[in-house]
């Protein structure tokens, strides 16, 4: 493929250098000469003309992405002589070149790399985007860290063995990214050798590789106890080799037991935590989320989404009042009459598999996730039975804002058990309001983006099905009968507890 001469472009952009050509395209670094940026143009070959109708379908598929770590479609031109595409030039450098390298990661750092590509395959998967093979010549890092993904989607339904594909191709060509003998660096192989389907009877789905991430960097988070200070005294010759063999051993020991905290199989069953108090949130004007204020009464707010545990609980209750035909005294004055039950969606699996710590769609889950798979209903009902009430999207907002200058950058977590390790936090110790799952709030509201329109039912925060979601992520629907499996609440109580 030779270099382009000065004058040789296609439309406004300026080709400037070669990179890449197959039989039925070639690709070349251009100045987009409007707006003065590089990009990366791909032009079909005016000799492939059949192709033409391929060509544009997967650059529309391109165009459907919504993702921040995966490139955009800029522009595509369909014209009698030329038919190409501009995409975003990616910065950084390509996994690709730091394996030929020889420049490993430290392993924390390649863990969250991990975990952040797995969230974008999550959304294809979600989506049904099919993609090409990916593999670290796809994965960008820049000198300051971000993290981003060549755009892979293709025309087409997503074929589950895609994933497959490409958990398997990762978890082979990353091994030599592992920075050897640093902190994490077992946990993470085990993790890739997983991801090869060594010693597993069925291969892993993005989201368990998504939450092993996420667990191997809330170990590597955990401060580490200082040793106990020692009068320094001189060690017999005779006793050397059994100290350095019992430190070995006490290694060996510690590698052990976290490969067995990461392991699929499910761990013994356990009880529900016991989760921090509700915060208080001061009475005066507080910030909306639609850059105004609104006067409110000092209230207090769960820290927290309602768990799995917490509403077992509530259907014990209502199983109990159903002998004397009570179940529906904490239902809310509008539901629907043929409502009859508050049991979530798919709510005996979730239940079972929370219980004996297990998989729930080919989810880690515990009794202290929050519980999803609710409608407002249920949701109301819940409140009523413990006294309190959904928030407000006013009191869910300026809760959020106590202490927090930008909402947006709280990192968002997976749908985790909620636990005193969960990144996912403000200042006042609300958990997973970024990330999570998404929450229903007391009231409609008015969709800002349509000021005349119909005041529609408000779910807020972010959600782990959506990574691209955060903390300020809203959504207005007309259906209070909605489920779904990244859909659950919190709860605002009086000021005083009664």
């Amino acid at each position: 493929m030779s270099s382009p001469s000065e004058d040789l472009r296609l439309g406004e952009y300026l080709l400037t250098q070669p990179v890449s050509e197959t039989e039925r395209t070639r690709s070349w670094i251009a100045e987009q000469e409007s707006v003065g940026r590089r990009v990366l143009v791909e032009e079909l070959k005016p000799d492939q003309e059949i192709h033409r109708a391929a060509f544009l379908a997967d650059v529309r598929a391109k165009a459907a992405v919504e993702h921040p770590l995966v490139g955009s479609v800029y522009e595509a031109v369909s014209e009698a002589e030329h038919c190409y595409v501009a995409h975003e030039l990616l910065t950084g450098t390509p996994l690709a070149q730091r394996l030929r390298a020889g420049e490993p990661f430290e392993p924390g750092r390649l863990t969250h790399i991990l975990r952040r590509v797995s969230e974008a395959q999550i959304q294809h998967e979600t989506l049904g985007q099919s993609t090409s093979p990916l593999g670290p010549a796809s994965i960008h890092i820049d000198e300051s860290g971000v993290i981003r993904l060549e755009n892979l989607a293709v025309a087409g339904v997503r074929d589950p063995e895609e994933s497959v594909r490409d958990i398997t191709t990762l978890g082979r060509d990353l091994v030599p990214l592992v920075a050897d003998g640093r902190p994490g660096a077992s946990r993470l192989l085990t993790l890739l050798s997983w991801m090869r389907g060594e010693n597993l009877a069925a291969p892993l789905a993005w989201s368990q590789v998504r939450d092993y991430c996420n667990q191997i960097e809330q170990q590597l988070a955990e401060p580490v106890a200082p040793a106990p200070t020692q009068r320094a005294t001189p060690a017999k010759r005779s006793q050397t080799g059994m100290w350095i063999g019992l430190a070995a051993l006490a290694a060996l020991a510690v590698v052990l037991i976290l490969a067995v905290r990461m392991r699929p199989p499910s761990p013994a069953p356990a009880k529900p935590s016991v989760l921090p108090d509700a915060v208080r949130i001061e009475a005066g004007d507080h910030p909306t989320p639609d850059g105004t204020t609104e006067a409110l009464e000092a209230f207090r707010i769960s820290c927290c989404e309602v768990t799995i545990g917490q509403y077992a609980a509530f259907l014990e209750t209502l199983a109990t009042l159903s002998t004397a035909n009570r179940e529906r005294t904490f239902d809310h004055e509008d539901q629907p009459k043929d409502k009859s039950s508050h049991a979530p969606e798919d709510w005996d699996a979730l239940h079972a598999a929370a219980k004996a710590g297990g998989l729930w769609n080919g989810r880690a889950v515990t009794l202290d996730n929050p519980v999803v798979g609710v409608d407002w209903w249920d949701a109301a009902a819940y409140a009523e039975w413990k006294n309190a009430r959904l928030p407000t999207q006013e009191e869910w907002f300026a809760a959020l804002r106590a202490d927090v200058e930008v909402p947006a950058a709280i990192p968002p977590s997976s749908w985790v058990p909620v636990t005193s390790q969960t990144t996912d936090r403000t200042p006042l110790g609300l958990l997973g309001m970024a990330g999570s799952v998404a929450e229903w709030t007391r009231r409609p509201a008015v969709d800002p983006a349509n000021p005349l329109g119909d005041r529609k039912w408000l779910i807020i925060g972010g959600s782990y099905l959506h990574p691209g979601t955060n903390a300020l992520s809203r959504e207005w629907i007309d259906d209070r009968s909605l489920r779904r499996p990244d859909l659950g609440f919190r709860l605002v109580f009086d000021a005083d507890p009664s």
